[in-house]
């Protein structure tokens, strides 16, 4: 199940994922953020547990579907969605 998250349009935020659990002490070696048009990626960062993306801007009423994807050191690959929708707070 996708993580859902309301973020202003106005609001530059971060956003993780933590893969602890499924890593089960394996480690993330490399992340790649796909990011729709309409919202802005403003950077990512990973630590060996969790991948963090910080987003700008979007338009009210839209909801946008972020995929992260991961390598980790052992070679398995996997994705995770976040959905965020734009309010007006």
């Amino acid at each position: 199940m996708a993580s859902r998250f309301l973020k202003d349009p106005n609001a530059v935020l971060d956003y993780v994922v933590d893969w602890t659990t499924w890593l089960n002490g394996d480690t993330i070696a490399t992340i790649l953020w796909t990011v729709p048009a309409g919202i802005t990626q403003d950077s990512e960062s990973e630590s060996t547990t969790s991948a963090t993306v910080w987003l700008s801007g979007g338009t009210v009423g839209e909801t946008y579907q972020l995929v992260n994807r991961i390598t980790t050191a052992g070679g398995r690959t996997e994705d995770r969605t976040i959905r965020i929708t734009i309010v007006q707070r």
